[in-house]
């Protein structure tokens, strides 16, 4: 019975998510950004053709803005999933669904586990597709292909997977406008923190560089985030940028340990876990 409560409650996420405004809204960023992404990847390689770059140097450049253009759907994905988490669970609270719903012999956890199920689908999938088309404009335009594209979606969809839950916890307790809002700036100030840290890092400032460290313990988001940058990277342009470049935004020179992989799921199991708690507890 809970199995096949969890199952339902998925599906009718996917649908609500579906019939939103948040869906067309992010419908029209991602094509917009792969227009403008293919036109400026296409101009690259114009200008390599021309004689101006080099191969290598195209590759390399094509390299980077890879990084630059999946950091905009990382954006995408997270004001999409903040702010459809929020509605979800909290809306469905104040329009008092969730009490039709729960005035049955259900259970909250199976409820919110659905929901949860079903966003991280629609989050992961949108994701996903958007960085498949994205990587096969890159390939058809400059002829680059990332080394390790699967990698590199995977932590994209485990980033979107760690915001989402973030924002299925705040649904519980605040308003669902709120809760987006709440973790979209999260979001942004831990990887404005990640920026100060890779800084630090590269000038030897062990304090500076500490603020990224304890800012991607904390919520994982930017962690994901630069592990997926480095599986997007070409290894050689990596090689040959030198470590003038350490403290880019957009570069990252080490991939993801097991350890920070197994952080990061233990985070969105314990923050799912108070999400749980919270709303077992919440006045309907």
């Amino acid at each position: 019975m809970t199995i096949r409560t969890v199952v339902s409650m998925a599906v009718l996420t996917l649908r609500e998510a579906s019939r939103r405004r948040v869906l067309l809204a992010l419908a029209v960023l991602t094509v917009a950004l792969l227009l403008l992404s293919g036109w400026g990847f296409s101009r690259l390689a114009a200008e390599s053709s021309y004689g101006t770059l080099t191969s290598g140097e195209a590759r390399m450049a094509a390299s980077q803005l890879l990084n630059l253009v999946m950091f905009g759907f990382s954006l995408i994905a997270a004001l999409g999933t903040a702010f459809l988490a929020g509605p979800t669970l909290s809306g469905e609270t104040e329009s008092g669904i969730a009490l039709a719903v729960l005035a049955r012999p259900v259970r909250r956890s199976a409820v919110l586990l659905g929901k949860w199920l079903g966003l991280v689908v629609f989050g992961s999938g949108f994701v996903v597709l958007a960085g498949l088309a994205q990587c096969l404009i890159v390939w058809w335009t400059v002829g680059y292909w990332p080394p390790q594209p699967a990698v590199a979606l995977a932590l994209l969809a485990a980033q979107t997977t760690v915001l989402l839950t973030l924002g299925l916890l705040l649904s519980t307790v605040i308003s669902p406008m709120a809760s987006g809002v709440v973790a979209v700036g999260l979001f942004g100030a831990t990887w404005v923190a990640g920026v100060v840290g890779g800084i630090g890092e590269a000038l030897g400032n062990d304090g500076v560089a500490r603020v990224g460290a304890v800012s991607r313990m904390l919520l994982p988001t930017d962690g994901l985030w630069r592990g997926a940058m480095h599986a997007f990277q070409d290894p050689v342009a990596l090689a040959r940028l030198g470590a003038a470049f350490d403290g880019s935004p957009f570069l990252s020179r080490a991939p993801l340990t097991a350890a920070y992989l197994v952080w990061a799921a233990a985070w969105v199991v314990m923050v799912w876990g108070l999400a749980a708690l919270s709303f077992q507890r919440k006045d309907l």
